[in-house]
């Protein structure tokens, strides 16, 4: 085997549109998990159980099934149902969706870590309950979550490669599609294996910062 650089500098212009495609699929699908956990959470917290009974039945539904089996749903079936979206969109919806039920378990965590004392106080200072929420209990959860929210970032960005099954080009579609051109397997892969160790590396890094903020 002989390495071909000609070959990792004829790859690097599919790899930077393949590394914009995972970045943006990393970036929107962990905003929405991150809200969708959370609106989980609080439903979850609802002392109406017509409220609690679905969201729970939802969200293990969702949880207990593979990403892959939800994206070729969304993707192949929902359109039969009058309902397309872009590849992308649908990717990206599939990953969110699928994290909220993990991120709402971490957030129901955090909450329940905030102490008794928290909420008798808001209940003795007479807080709104949406004040409440607020001002007290979720500053106090978030900052307590963060480093497990951080860990689905990187579970995320690993299973960004699954988007090319609804025929997303991320990084590893780029790769593949280089790769059944041109007949070199061995640059392209290895150039996004390399990539995403430092996409994750430097992703956990701005994690830790801001861990440490939110501590300070």
């Amino acid at each position: 085997m002989k390495w071909d650089w000609g070959a990792v500098r004829d790859f690097m212009p599919h790899f930077w549109d393949g590394l914009l495609v995972t970045l943006q699929a990393l970036a929107l699908g962990s905003l929405i998990s991150f809200a969708l956990g959370l609106v989980w959470a609080l439903l979850m917290r609802t002392p109406s159980r017509w409220v609690r009974w679905p969201v729970g039945a939802v969200t293990e539904f969702v949880r207990d099934t593979p990403l892959l089996v939800q994206l070729f749903f969304l993707f192949y079936v929902l359109p039969e149902w009058g309902l397309t979206f872009s590849a992308l969109t649908t990717g990206v919806f599939a990953i969110g969706l699928h994290y909220s039920t993990y991120t709402m378990q971490v957030y129901r965590a955090g909450i329940e870590a905030v102490p008794a004392g928290q909420w008798e106080a808001a209940t003795a200072l007479n807080l709104p309950w949406r004040r409440t929420w607020t001002a007290v209990i979720l500053p106090q959860a978030v900052r307590r979550v963060v480093p497990a929210l951080g860990n689905y970032v990187i579970s995320m960005l690993k299973d960004t490669p699954l988007l090319m099954a609804i025929t997303v080009l991320e990084m590893l579609g780029q790769a593949r599609l280089f790769s059944q051109q041109h007949f070199q397997f061995t640059e392209p892969l290895t150039v996004i294996g390399v990539a995403f160790i430092l996409v994750s590396y430097l992703a956990s890094l701005l994690l830790r910062a801001l861990e440490r903020r939110l501590v300070r």
